[in-house]
């Protein structure tokens, strides 16, 4: 059986008990990180991960508040003697990236440094990504200021389904992407170019016949909460409720 762990929930300015939003995903073949945020070898000892753990990373897109923990994550895992291969999931323009970023810190020169592979997600709806005993991950183009993807969670063992829209406005590719999970994790930054409102949301969770509705990705420091569920379930008539770091889920 699989664990999703919420590793952060804030939108791109963190709070204190709030991190970046990213995630990962616990499964018998190892851990899969999704995003990259802050100082991961920390977040993932709370969440009682081991960095050399981590198999994969799937990058949602090239923000610095989805990849800046980039660097210092594959600065940790050399550190620490890890030798296995890491590969890294992306879309084409995240990579390009990512690589460039770290050609920057002349990683190529880290002495002993173990192999990464770079996996390029095509940029066409349903794309599995990753599949496993636990796990199938597909993923979905969203509409955000740059290209980036949304994810589904599919359980092998027929247990809970969870979509993830990443950073989005309202679009029909998230609630075909989210159609009939159990759990719907939407963003709440707010209304406007590259994001959705928390009433957004809750259109899309019902659009998806989406048993329910979390929502993320929000202004951890000023937010309402209370007022983020409400606005949600004025357009959504299942269960609502906020995210918060280090929330889990079995599947």
């Amino acid at each position: 059986m699989a664990r999703l762990i919420i590793l952060g929930t804030a939108s791109a300015i963190p709070a204190v008990g709030r991190e970046n939003t990213h995630m990962a995903l616990e499964t018998q073949n190892g851990v899969i990180l999704v995003d990259c945020a802050g100082s991961p070898a920390i977040r993932l000892a709370q969440a009682n991960l081991a960095i050399n753990d981590i198999n994969d990373v799937i990058l949602t897109h090239f923000h610095p508040d989805h990849v800046s923990g980039i660097p210092i994550l594959l600065m940790n895992m050399w550190l620490l003697g890890r030798r296995t291969e890491l590969r890294i999931h992306a879309l084409d323009h995240c990579l390009e990236r990512v690589q460039s970023m770290m050609a920057l810190y002349s990683w190529h020169k880290w002495p002993s440094f173990f192999p990464v592979r770079f996996s390029t997600i095509p940029a066409s709806e349903g794309t599995l990504v990753i599949e496993n005993r636990d796990v199938r991950i597909l993923a979905s183009p969203v509409r955000h200021l740059i290209p980036t993807i949304g994810l589904r969670f599919n359980s092998s063992q027929g247990h809970t389904e969870i979509a993830y829209s990443c950073d989005t406005e309202p679009c029909p590719a998230v609630a075909r992407l989210a159609s009939g999970v159990d759990l719907l994790i939407h963003e709440a930054t707010g209304a406007g170019s590259g994001h959705s409102s928390a009433s957004q949301a809750g259109s899309i969770a019902r659009e998806a016949q989406a048993s329910e509705l979390l929502l993320i990705h929000f202004d951890a420091a000023h937010a309402n909460p209370d007022a983020l569920i409400r606005q949600a379930q004025e357009t959504f008539p299942g269960k609502v409720g906020l995210t918060s770091d280090f929330m889990e889920f079995r599947m």
